[in-house]
């Protein structure tokens, strides 16, 4: 498999559109996108801006996934990483960390961060950001609410450009609460 990673055109709404309703998203805000929100996440703007980007991921003809930067003009950029159910598994999703990490760095020398949230039950996101040199920073109590009413934790992780530069990974000061 050959990843690439081109950026996503407005022209190109309907092909979003087609990806996003196409699928179930477990581990999203909303796991299953109707037509109509998916249309409205468009024309609002919300995968390309000022402030945001996204790329289809693919392989040859084969689009696997989409991957989409916001906030990269405060300096701690997120992100959203969808890949598709049949993809799921294989690699896809940490070989889109490390492009991702390695783009935002490379094309945006003031950005010293990267965070990035998941659910306290995505095991393999989990897995996948630490095998890309993110840390545990966070974890939110009862902070994710599913689309069918449970409530689940989230966990934030962190990857700085100085421990990306160098391969290594430093550690939060977890008990440094004064007395």
């Amino acid at each position: 498999m050959e990843l690439t990673y081109r950026r996503f055109d407005p022209s190109e709404g309907d092909a979003l559109v087609a990806f996003l309703t196409a699928d179930t998203w477990p581990f999203h805000g909303t796991a299953v996108v109707d037509a109509d929100r998916a249309r409205r996440w468009v024309a609002d703007g919300r995968f390309d801006g000022d402030d945001t980007r996204t790329f289809w991921i693919g392989d040859g003809d084969d689009t696997l996934g989409l991957v989409r930067l916001m906030d990269f003009g405060d300096g701690t950029p997120v992100f959203d990483l969808r890949i598709r159910t049949r993809y799921r598994g294989g690699g896809v999703g940490g070989h889109a960390l490390a492009w991702l990490t390695a783009y935002l760095f490379d094309e945006f020398p003031r950005i010293l961060r990267i965070e990035g949230t998941t659910r306290q039950d995505n095991a393999a996101m989990r897995r996948t950001f630490r095998r890309c040199g993110y840390v545990k920073e966070a974890h939110y109590r009862d902070g994710w609410p599913g689309t069918d009413g449970t409530v689940h934790d989230a966990v934030g992780y962190a990857v700085l450009r100085r421990d990306w530069l160098t391969g290594t990974t430093t550690p939060p000061a977890w008990h440094d609460e004064p007395s």
